[in-house]
């Protein structure tokens, strides 16, 4: 699996078999918490997506994940990701069942619905 920093606020995520790598075009371009928080997502979706299409014997050779972010204000966050599965060799007529696949990811799940956070120091 390899995950490509693509920009600041964005990554795309490689499917192909071996150990996982993480890759920028620019030596400067560092792994963010906002890149590892997107990555999570795409390898969610991903996973869900390569399940679902081995199981309905489609081709997942050539499936990546795109996710990018915005910030929100009051407070700084992340207010918005956006989600693209570019997937060449899905028929057409096949899309709005992976997009509903899709929707199954655990993560995106729980960003629907947060969990409670508790931060002690100890």
């Amino acid at each position: 699996m390899k995950i490509t920093l693509l920009s600041e606020d964005r990554i795309r995520l490689d499917g192909r078999a071996g150990p996982l790598s993480v890759e920028a075009d620019s030596a400067e371009m560092q792994y963010s918490p906002f890149h590892m928080l997107a990555s999570g997502l795409a390898t969610c979706t991903y996973s869900v997506l390569a399940s679902w299409g081995t199981h309905a014997k489609l081709p997942v050779d050539d499936l990546s994940i795109e996710v990018g972010w915005t910030f929100a204000e009051e407070p700084h966050r992340v207010g918005e990701l956006d989600v693209d599965v570019l997937w060449p060799s899905l028929p057409p007529e096949r899309r709005a069942a992976a997009t509903r696949a899709a929707g199954l990811c655990t993560v995106t799940r729980t960003f629907e619905m947060p969990p409670k956070i508790a931060v002690e120091v100890k």
